[in-house]
């Protein structure tokens, strides 16, 4: 056995099993020391439930974990310099329900007091114990009475500063991939054991971090090796590198972390942070684009600004009959052979309100695929569109579907209301965006000198502006064709032109309102 030693005691053992059974917390919460009594240094024995003559006892200041040996409990008092006169040759750990749970074989040390030594000074002790269940032992301070040692303090100002989201400066950034073991060069540098690096890029994302070069395996650095200390907006500066020298990066994972299971996102903040004149500047920082039907809080590259400003996102031109993908939304599309289909994209593969964008030089016929259709203003349902040489048009993705609808481009005035026509049979009309309506028809057959009635296919709401006839018989005889208007709906007509009884035809056309 070493000279000098903490154990458990067998009280302190029995308190241990049933505070593990009940699932409740070990409570320590004082320490005491003596001299050993008449017979001055002695070992101590587990069966012991008191010290041999206790001389002192107080608040513990600490109790924690050693780093290297987690079964390990390091036990912290000041003894004021106020007190002594005595050595001190045995210690105590005490329960909060007065058990002696631990004892301590202590090294002779005097402690002085002013009054009657001429010299008085703080006494500090610090003993070390192993439990197999120091994760379930707790402390429980008087905070008016416990004294903090400078190794606290700095240990505790450590810890507190690294659950900051600023974190101390990396030598480098990494760039790729990297195997997390032994010196290697990252971004141009050679590492070496004991520098910091920011891994951002592995394939695995939940082991990138803040990680400290080690000759063996590399550890997470000490101010982000735990769930407090990686948060969310967690941001480092990178000291050197080729491409990553002077910049600011930042975790941008959003929610608790749980290191080593969540994946963390770094992002490149270098222009919130640095002056126009600093480094980081130099070059041209890129970043990534977001996703043509983004609509969240990613922040917006120049080119996805001048897409969303009216720019398409690309240009292809196809010189074959040809099926759209999503990868042609927010695109032109030029077709540049005669006789060419372009048929749309998969309905199900574009989010609600994607458009596509097509335009000809020689012709195109656009359809859908077979269990989709297109829509125009006031018509459904249509086979397919046809854009003339020159002509643009633009569809968009229904919401509700399968099918597209054809919004805009030249192409689509021919659905408008305002270009209205119908241009089937021998009777017609149209309409343009002036107001003005042309209607046609024919009459194959009437008697001369019978009145004759004609309807026009569509009324004039506003009333007729002229009429005009034109007889088919192929003989000009000396008469006229006289006309009656009806309000807005037809006409009739007298042709008194050539004998009773004869067999005529005529085309009319009226203009109106």
């Amino acid at each position: 056995m070493a000279d000098y030693y903490t154990l458990l005691t067998n009280a302190g053992i029995a308190y241990e099993t049933a505070c593990k059974a009940a699932g409740v917390p070990i409570k320590l919460t004082q320490i005491s020391v003596g001299d050993g009594g008449e017979g001055g240094v002695y070992n101590p024995a587990a069966t012991a439930t008191a010290l041999k003559r206790e001389v002192w006892r107080g608040p513990l200041n600490a109790l924690f974990q050693d780093e290297k040996n987690p079964s390990w409990l390091l036990a912290e008092v000041t003894i004021p310099p106020d007190v002594g006169g005595w050595y001190v040759r045995e210690a105590g750990l005490w329960t909060d329900t007065g058990i002696l749970y631990a004892i301590v074989k202590y090294p002779e040390s005097f402690k002085p007091v002013l009054a009657t030594s001429g010299s008085g000074k703080e006494f500090y002790i610090r003993s070390i114990f192993e439990t197999g269940n120091a994760s379930l032992v707790t402390l429980l301070i008087d905070d008016t009475v416990v004294k903090a040692t400078r190794a606290w303090v700095a240990g505790y100002v450590a810890d507190e500063l690294s659950k900051l989201d600023a974190k101390q400066s990396v030598r480098v950034a990494t760039t790729g991939n990297i195997v997390l073991k032994a010196a290697q060069t990252i971004d141009g540098v050679a590492v070496v054991a004991g520098d910091r690096v920011l891994v951002k890029n592995q394939t695995l994302s939940k082991d990138n971090g803040l990680y400290v070069v080690a000759n063996d395996v590399w550890v997470r650095a000490k101010d982000a090796d735990s769930n407090l200390k990686v948060t969310s907006g967690l941001n480092v500066s990178v000291e050197q590198g080729t491409t990553q020298a002077d910049t600011i990066w930042q975790l941008v994972t959003d929610g608790p972390v749980l290191l080593g299971t969540t994946a963390l996102v770094f992002q490149n903040i270098t222009y919130g942070f640095a002056p126009l004149s600093s480094p980081a500047f130099s070059g041209t920082p890129t970043a990534p684009t977001a996703n043509v039907f983004s609509n969240d809080d990613a922040l917006a590259t120049t080119r996805f600004v001048q897409r969303a400003l009216g720019s398409y996102a690309g240009q292809t031109n196809y010189a074959t009959n040809t099926q759209l993908t999503v990868a042609d939304v927010g695109r032109l599309s030029i077709f540049t052979e005669p006789g060419l289909t372009a048929t749309l994209p998969d309905w199900n593969s574009v989010p609600p309100g994607g458009l596509v964008h097509l335009t000809t030089t020689a012709g195109l016929t656009v359809k859908t695929r077979s269990s989709e259709s297109i829509s125009a203003v006031n018509t459904t349902s249509l086979a397919s569109v046809v854009l003339q040489p020159g002509n643009f048009a633009v569809f968009r993705r229904l919401l509700l579907g399968p099918g597209w609808s054809l919004d805009s481009g030249d192409a689509a005035l021919k659905y408008s209301p305002l270009f209205q026509a119908s241009l089937t049979g021998a009777n017609g009309y149209k309409k343009d965006p002036s107001g003005l309506i042309e209607q046609w028809g024919f009459v194959p057959s009437y008697n001369t000198g019978g009145n004759i009635s004609v309807v026009y296919p569509i009324a004039f709401p506003n009333g007729v502006l002229s009429i005009t006839t034109q007889r088919l018989d192929g003989v000009i005889s000396a008469g006229t064709i006289v006309i009656t208007q009806m309000p807005g709906t037809g006409f009739t007509f007298v042709d008194t032109a050539g004998p009773a009884g004869d067999v005529n035809s005529i085309f009319w056309s009226a203009k109106g309102r």
